[in-house]
């Protein structure tokens, strides 16, 4: 068993089984998403440093908040966070149309050319501040941001499809937050509380 391979059964125990996202993290190779120097770790299940005080997030948590998205193959999908560009090749190689937003520009560089390297066509990538989405290519059937916000952001709210999903932690700079996946009914959401999770801030 690789170490991918072992990975992947640890998600599996501890609770993840959605087929399409296990494949698809079976099939990307994380350790082409991690610094040089972190390589060795790859596929341990914890979030590794990026630099620019970022993190790439742990596999369990990638893995928890893509199945919570519900996504069929082909629906439009917004990142908000891209970093290194690991989720976002997730989505993509169960894929999704994939639209990812990444404010440090250093980050930006090293995903796009992790994705085209890759060979991850279905995947655009922008510069830019994540916490207004993509309004031009919503709605989206799912949004997943990788950074924490102490609100959710409205504008996220308003690119989801009818019925879309978005999942998010919320709550403060510096400490543990909350995972929610928020459901767009007509003019109404539904919140569902995913648990204690970790993240760095939405700037």
């Amino acid at each position: 068993m690789t170490t991918r391979e072992e990975m992947v059964a640890l998600i599996r125990e501890r609770g993840v089984r959605d087929a399409a996202v296990l494949n698809a993290m079976l099939q990307v190779p994380r350790d082409r998403f991690v610094l040089p120097a972190y390589r060795h770790s790859a596929y341990g299940d914890f979030p590794l440093p990026l630099g620019h005080g970022q993190t790439i997030s742990q596999p369990y948590i990638v893995a928890l908040m893509t199945a919570a998205l519900e996504l069929a193959r082909g629906d439009r999908v917004l990142e908000v966070g891209t970093g290194s560009g690991y989720q976002a090749a997730i989505l993509a190689e169960m894929g999704m149309k994939v639209y990812t937003i990444e404010r440090v520009e250093a980050l930006f560089e090293i995903a796009k050319f992790n994705l085209k390297t890759l060979g991850y066509k279905r995947v655009t990538i922008r510069l830019g501040d994540g916490r207004e989405g993509w309004p031009k290519h919503a709605p989206y059937q799912g949004i997943i941001a990788t950074a924490a916000p102490t609100k959710i952001p409205q504008a996220l709210i308003d690119q989801l499809d009818e019925g879309g999903r978005l999942v998010i932690p919320i709550g403060p700079q510096g400490g543990y937050q909350t995972l929610w996946k928020v459901i767009k009914i007509g003019d109404d959401i539904r919140e569902i509380d995913l648990g204690g999770v970790a993240f760095v801030p939405l700037v």
